[in-house]
């Protein structure tokens, strides 16, 4: 009963998003308060009705009823409870549901948060927002419908794949899709200013928050994937370039420039056309990755799905938003303010600049996914575009942008004053590059570029406290001062900080991790060893243990030193699961300051003399704690930013407050 009262509730959304949509469209062409009252509060009801439809799922999952095809599909009676609630979102028809409900959770937000928001406007917005849940849900209702009935259900389902059933994977979809599908409320608003022509600075401030909400969520949703490769899939990495992360790094490095280029639209005036481009952009790449990762386009363990029909009608979907809207921009585009003037050595050409790199990259990283797709579609060869090319390509366009970033929040609007800024920022330049050569003589073997990403790291970080420094006037001033400044500071420049320091700290980590990292691989039996670098690696047991859902294998391995200390003792294992005949690796990860040695236990053999021998991997991952808490600084000095309320809404400044 309560499954069909979701499927119903289901339907009832698809039809609320109808009249959400026509009431809002034609009470903002009219300027009618009483039907755009109306949209706002089928808006709201759309949500209430997904919200019952999402909670019948999960109820599903959580009492097996394997009379539902996606719980048959994708759960098990002994699964863990966490992650029965989380196959609820675990496979393609859940996440579309997830995605209709984040969808029509922002519409209400809008309807409810939205009244600083000029009513026509704001009208026009819900409605946009209507039409994309419109489009969503009849996908949902009629090619997905995760409450579909089984005629003869089984008594036991299938279960979810082993790999997905890890606490990092269960909370990856709703941050991910938080930050995927924010940006719809972004694509709405300027849908919502191109109809009426208000491309401004007003609008540019209307759509920060929003901007400012997704970009945060989706750092998080990429950092919690890159987190379960790395301790998941046992390969001891944590990015591949993989098609699949690709698609969810686009729409960020995107919502990236589109931060940074609607504060010169909203300070300055300018820039309209091109945050607007950005604006659409951004949502049309969150759909390119829904498309990506559920046309069977892409073969990926991140994918959910391989049907190329359902594929083809996001596709078409992506086509019809993505087109609306840039078809509207180009009509527009042409009477759109210019915005105001200003230097070639300026803040806004720092961020112009900025917004041409992060643009630049994100086009280098679509072709590399999307190449081997033209390629096998034009001649039917098979090709692959890895690590190599992005190395190449992407990378040198980020180091330029790490270069000038801390330049930029020194100089000043309009005009900037470039030998000021280079007498600020050299004695971080000097530390930074001191610090590469500390690295570069004393960390072997001796790696230049590997030095040189260190560099840019310390440069990053630096640049960062060098900007609070000289807003707090640092030991330039008497330290009461100081104080006052730091109090009076808005949240939102101690959230830039942050941001740009974590960027910093992923930079260092990722350096010295990528290019200094050990590893080892033998097959031991009981009490052999292998070298480790610094360390011996020494297999001491392997036993039989039982879980909830799984055999496993468990391996007792310890680490010492050179002076013959234990500095480790981990606990590997090698999972099957009957239900779906699959074995998984699952690493033991000791933390030893930034630094992981991490290891793995892989099949059993034949060792010398007929002896049971296990394939064991080792690695030392130095600084590799920093590559997961840069993300988390950016996605809090995200958050600490939108707690200002200047940001949220647009308010001036208070008395008391310091900006400079």
């Amino acid at each position: 009963m309560i499954v069909e009262l979701g499927a119903f509730a289901l339907i009832l959304a698809l039809m609320l998003s109808v009249a959400q949509t026509g009431l809002s469209a034609v009470g903002g062409a009219r300027r009618s308060p009483v039907l755009t009252g109306a949209g706002q509060g089928a808006a709201i009801a759309t949500f209430v009705a997904l919200l019952v439809s999402f909670g019948a799922l999960i109820y599903a999952f959580v009492t097996s009823d394997f009379s539902v095809t996606n719980v048959a599909t994708n759960s098990h009676t002994d699964k863990p409870m966490l992650f029965k609630v989380a196959g609820a979102w675990g496979s393609h028809e859940g996440s579309m549901l997830l995605w209709c409900l984040v969808l029509t959770g922002f519409g209400a937000a809008m309807a409810v948060f939205g009244d600083s928001l000029p009513p026509r406007l704001r009208a026009y917005a819900i409605a946009v927002q209507g039409a994309l849940g419109v489009m969503f849900l009849a996908y949902t209702v009629f090619a997905s419908n995760p409450l579909a009935r089984l005629l003869d259900a089984p008594i036991e389902g299938k279960s979810l794949n082993p790999l997905l059933q890890d606490w990092a994977l269960a909370f990856h979809p709703p941050f991910l899709y938080a930050g995927y599908v924010g940006f719809s409320v972004v694509y709405s608003l300027s849908m919502a200013a191109l109809i009426e022509g208000r491309i401004d600075a007003a609008w540019a401030r209307w759509i920060r928050p929003w901007t400012l909400a997704a970009w945060s969520m989706l750092t998080v949703g990429i950092a919690l994937g890159a987190f379960w490769a790395y301790y998941e899939l046992g390969w001891g990495g944590w990015w591949a370039w993989d098609p699949v992360e690709n698609a969810s790094f686009m729409p960020w490095l995107i919502g990236a420039a589109l931060l940074h280029s609607a504060i010169v639209t909203e300070k300055r005036g300018a820039l309209p056309g091109w945050t607007a481009f950005l604006a659409l952009a951004a949502y049309t790449f969150s759909m390119l990755g829904a498309f990506l990762v559920r046309s069977g386009v892409l073969t990926s363990v991140h994918a959910f799905a391989v049907d190329p029909t359902r594929g083809v009608l996001l596709l078409i979907m992506m086509g019809v938003a993505a087109g609306a809207g840039f078809l509207l921009f180009g009509i527009r585009a042409p009477s759109l303010n210019r915005g105001g003037q200003f230097r070639p050595i300026s803040r806004e050409s720092a961020i112009v600049l900025n917004n041409i790199l992060l643009s630049t990259a994100t086009a280098v990283v679509l072709l590399g996914t999307l190449y081997p797709l033209i390629r096998e579609a034009m001649d039917g060869e098979a090709v692959s575009v890895g690590a190599p090319f992005f190395n190449l390509t992407f990378t040198p366009l980020m180091l330029l942008a790490f270069a000038v970033l801390p330049a930029g929040p020194l100089l000043a609007w309009k005009r900037g004053d470039a030998k000021g800024v280079a007498r600020k920022l050299w004695v971080v330049l000097a530390i930074a590059a001191l610090l590469g050569l500390v690295a570069y003589g004393v960390v072997q073997p001796r790696k230049i570029l590997a030095s040189l990403g260190l560099v840019f790291g310390f440069w990053l970080v630096g640049g960062a406290l060098l900007e609070m420094a000289e807003r707090l006037k640092l030991f330039r001033a008497p330290a009461a001062e100081s104080v006052r400044r730091a109090r009076g500071l808005p949240r939102g420049a101690w959230g830039t900080t942050l941001a740009h320091a974590g960027l910093g700290v992923f930079v260092l980590g990722a350096s010295f991790e990528t290019s200094w990292r050990v590893e080892a691989a033998q097959a031991l039996s009981l009490n052999d060893s292998q070298s480790l670098g610094a360390y011996t690696v020494t297999l001491k047991d392997v036993g039989t243990i039982e879980g909830p859902n799984y055999l496993a294998e468990r391996g007792i391995v310890t680490v010492v030193n050179a002076a013959g200390a234990e500095v480790c003792r981990a606990e590997p294992e090698r999972r099957f699961y009957p239900t779906g005949g699959q074995t998984t690796s699952e690493v033991a990860i000791c933390a030893k300051g930034l630094d992981d040695i991490y290891i793995v236990l892989g099949e059993r053999r034949a060792g010398e003399g007929g002896k049971p021998a296990w394939l064991v991997r080792a690695y030392v991952n130095p600084w590799v704690r920093l590559i997961f808490l840069g993300p988390l600084l950016m996605a809090i000095g995200g958050i600490v930013s939108l707690s200002d309320r200047r940001v949220r809404l647009g308010v001036g400044r208070r008395t008391g407050e310091v900006v400079s």
